[in-house]
């Protein structure tokens, strides 16, 4: 189960992936934690997509909930279930946009008797992708018992499956669905439901790797060196 991502990217590289212009104005996260604000993309009513802050967790099956307050579920992987079922169609999904994702490990670390914090991205310089997401809007409580927050929350969750060869050694169960190209996030937006739900499959291996360990926070990426001057082919 994904609980921990990180967004961190530029204006430019959200129009080029997603088609959308504008509506993102915080673009360092470099931790959403379940139950925060994150940006997700959806489509409006006319088709046009847009940019809009959600809280992450959609709302717990009713069988589920313990509490008045409810947590959320964040990720998805059951979509043959009823709860879910009305939330795949194309009003409802969305592009989560992300950097990295982290899981901890399955076994914890023999010397410090801790699970390891363990960051993944399609390579070391954290390009942009999306989960495949779905969104709605729910009227109920959610927050802490301390800061409980009442009202109408625009949520949103991502949908999970088997994890791939880079994966599985460090979290066997699941991985969140990756969307990496401009055509499977349109598929996902747009495609009829049957057709969209095939992009709930492994990201193909070799396509992600571990980019950090240990930490809560995904830390930036190391800067890509410098050519030097006589290998710049720009400047030949």
């Amino acid at each position: 189960m994904c609980n921990l991502y990180s967004m961190t990217t530029t204006h430019q590289a959200m129009r080029q992936l997603f088609q959308v212009q504008s509506g993102i104005n915080q673009l360092h996260l470099p931790g959403i934690f379940p139950d925060h604000q994150a940006p997700i993309i959806r489509r409006r009513e006319d088709g046009e997509r847009e940019a809009v802050t959600a809280r992450w967790g959609m709302p717990t099956p009713p069988a589920f909930r313990k509490t008045p307050i409810d947590r959320g579920q964040t990720n998805i992987r059951n979509v043959q279930s009823p709860h879910w079922r009305g939330w795949l169609t194309p009003q409802f999904r969305c592009l989560v946009p992300a950097t990295s994702f982290c899981e901890p490990t399955d076994l914890a670390d023999p010397v410090t008797g801790q699970k390891v914090w363990t960051w993944f991205a399609l390579n070391e310089q954290r390009p942009l992708f999306a989960f495949a997401g779905i969104w709605c809007r729910w009227t109920g409580r959610r927050g802490t018992q301390k800061n409980p927050v009442e009202g109408e929350h625009t949520l949103f969750g991502f949908l999970t499956t088997a994890p791939n060869e880079t994966v599985r050694p460090v979290h066997a169960k699941a991985m969140p669905v990756l969307l990496t190209t401009a055509a499977e996030c349109d598929a996902w937006l747009e495609a009829p439901t049957a057709e969209a739900l095939k992009l709930q499959r492994p990201l193909p291996d070799g396509q992600l790797m571990i980019v950090a360990r240990g930490e809560r926070e995904d830390p930036p990426p190391a800067k890509a060196p410098e050519l030097p001057l006589a290998a710049n082919p720009k400047l030949l």
